[in-house]
C-alpha cells in the first residue's frame, strides 16, 4: 500500500453534538508519505511481519520477505501477491533461489535465463518445487488477494479522516493498529461469493 499520507489538521475536530455531525478542519500540513508492504495470514486473518517505510522497491520487497520467511526459516512458503513488477524482482528470484538451494546461473536481467524477462522470473517463482513460491492473481482481480481487503480495514479504522504529526507518527499509528487487530479482531475472511454465472 503506497503513498500512505500524514496529514495533520490545522486546527481541532469538534466532537458531535446532538443534532450536529462531527466537523472536521479540511486544511491540513503534508508531512510526507509512507509505504506499508505486509501479509496477511489466510489461516488466522492476522497481518504479519509488517513493513512501514518510506520507500517500496524491489530491494524492499526482497527485504520484506526475508524478514517474514526468517519467522520460520524451514517451512515452506506460498505468497500470494498481484502482478506488481517488484513481486517478480530479480532481487526476489536471487533471494527465492539462494534459500531454496538453486545453484544454476540464473542470467542477466534482459539478456538470457530465468532472469531474461517478467514471464522467466514469474515460472521461476512459481515454481511449485521451491520451498518459497508465488502465484500470481489475474490481473483486474484485486479482491482475489485478502491483504487488498484488509488495506480497506486499515483505511477506515485508521487513514481516513486521521490526524498525523509526522510520517513516524503516522508509522506508530499504523503499527499499533496491527498489533491491535491482530490480538482482537483478527480471522480468516469468509467468501460470499456463491460461484453464480455471469448473464452476458
Amino acid at each position: 500500500m503506497t503513498g500512505i499520507r500524514a496529514l495533520e489538521r490545522i486546527a481541532p475536530t469538534k466532537g458531535m453534538k446532538p443534532g450536529q455531525e462531527e466537523r472536521r478542519e479540511f486544511e491540513y500540513k503534508r508531512h510526507g508519505t509512507q509505504c506499508l508492504i505486509g501479509n496477511f495470514e489466510v489461516a488466522t486473518g492476522q497481518v504479519v511481519t509488517p513493513t512501514v517505510q518510506a520507500t517500496r522497491t524491489e530491494e524492499d520487497f526482497a527485504a520484506h520477505i526475508a524478514t517474514t520467511v526468517a519467522t520460520d526459516p524451514e517451512a515452506g512458503w506460498t505468497f500470494v501477491a498481484d502482478n506488481l513488477t517488484i513481486h517478480c524482482s530479480e532481487s526476489l528470484v536471487r533471494y527465492v533461489a539462494q534459500k531454496c538451494g538453486v545453484e544454476e546461473d540464473l542470467g542477466k536481467k534482459g539478456k538470457r535465463g530465468v532472469l531474461r524477462s517478467v514471464a522467466t522470473r514469474k515460472a521461476f517463482l512459481t515454481d511449485p518445487s521451491h520451498r518459497i513460491r508465488f502465484v500470481y492473481v489475474p490481473k483486474h482481480t484485486s479482491w482475489l488477494n485478502q491483504i487488498e481487503i484488509w488495506f480497506s480495514i486499515l483505511v477506515r479504522r485508521v487513514i481516513k479522516g486521521g490526524n498525523f504529526t509526522s510520517v513516524a507518527d503516522l508509522r506508530e499509528k499504523i503499527l499499533a493498529f496491527i498489533d491491535y487487530f491482530n490480538r482482537t479482531l483478527a480471522k480468516p475472511f469468509k467468501w460470499t461469493f456463491t460461484g453464480r454465472p455471469l448473464n452476458v
